[in-house]
C-alpha cells in the first residue's frame, strides 16, 4: 500500500510542478522554461518525436529554409539569431527558449565571437525532413 501511495503522491505531485524524489527524503522541483499554444503539429496516427544538438561556430549560417513543423530552440551557450521572413529578427541568448514556427521561411546564424549551442526539440510525421530549402 505505501507503493501505491508513493506513486500517487508523485503523479500528483506533476500537477503542481513538483516531483517526489525515489527516495521520500527529498523534493525535485520542475522549472518551466516555455509554454505556448501551436495548431501545425502533426494529425497522424504515428507522430516523431525528435532531439538535436547543434552547435554553430562564430559566423555560421544556416540555409534558408522552414519547417513543417515548429520546432522549439533552447539555446544553451552563446547566442542564436533567427531572420524570420515577414516577422521581426529574433536574438536567443544562453538559457532562452523560441519556437520557430511551421511554414515560414528563415536562417539561423551565430554573431557572436562564441559557439552558439542549443537543443532542438520537435514533433513531425515520421521520416518528414528536418528541414525544407526555402
Amino acid at each position: 500500500m505505501h507503493e501505491k501511495t508513493s506513486i500517487e503522491t508523485m503523479i500528483a505531485a506533476l500537477d503542481v510542478g513538483v516531483t517526489r524524489s525515489a527516495s521520500d527524503s527529498g523534493l525535485a522541483k520542475l522549472t518551466p522554461l516555455h509554454r505556448e499554444v501551436v495548431r501545425s503539429l502533426p494529425r497522424q496516427e504515428e507522430q516523431e518525436i525528435r532531439v538535436l544538438f547543434a552547435t554553430l561556430l562564430p559566423g555560421d549560417v544556416t540555409p534558408y529554409h522552414s519547417h513543417r513543423f515548429p520546432v522549439t530552440v533552447y539555446v544553451t551557450e552563446g547566442t542564436f539569431t533567427l531572420a524570420l521572413d515577414d516577422r521581426p529578427q529574433v536574438e536567443i541568448a544562453a538559457g532562452g527558449v523560441f519556437v520557430e514556427p511551421a511554414g515560414i521561411r528563415m536562417t539561423g546564424s551565430n554573431r557572436g565571437t562564441g559557439p552558439a549551442r542549443m537543443a532542438l526539440f520537435y514533433v513531425c510525421e515520421p521520416d518528414t525532413p528536418f528541414a525544407d530549402a526555402a
